[in-house]
């Protein structure tokens, strides 16, 4: 899996496929949250996450059902909201509330993509401050749109 050679090899002599399964990965040691260092994120994506691509577009000429777009944006949101989870989960005792704030489309100088008609960026910046002053019984590991919506992971 971690091997580009191999890879490739393993690749050309598949003739066609039809249901890829992306199944090798490793763990980190950690126990505890501030046991994480950026170090073993590293290490654990480049092989769960980046070697896990590398396969995948590998035997995406044997596959006759791909159509994704955007795949690496797209997985890092995941992979954040994956963390808000944890973090809200591994935090909770210590009355810590941990949230994820979908913005939406802004007029900002970062954002090329967005266009004079999209949102004022003061509509997103209310909404993080709402989720900073929860109160104590407020929500945790929660996913929300700018306008207070509750998103479904």
């Amino acid at each position: 899996m971690t091997d580009a050679a191999s890879i490739a090899d393993a690749a050309s002599q598949i003739g066609a496929l039809d249901i890829p399964v992306n199944n090798a990965g490793i763990s980190g040691d950690a126990s505890t949250p501030d046991q994480e260092h950026v170090g073993a994120f590293r290490r654990i994506y480049e092989t769960n996450v980046f070697w896990a691509v590398a396969v995948t577009n590998a035997f995406l000429p044997a596959s006759r059902h791909w159509s994704a777009r955007h795949a690496a944006y797209r997985s890092s949101k995941a992979a954040l909201n994956a963390l808000t989870v944890f973090y809200a989960h591994a935090l909770a005792d210590d009355g810590n509330k941990v949230n994820a704030l979908a913005p939406g489309l802004r007029r900002t100088d970062l954002n090329a993509a967005a266009a004079a008609s999209d949102g004022d960026p003061a509509e997103a910046a209310a909404g993080a401050v709402r989720l900073a002053l929860l109160p104590d019984d407020g929500p945790s590991g929660e996913f929300f749109s700018w306008d207070e919506t509750t998103v479904p992971w």
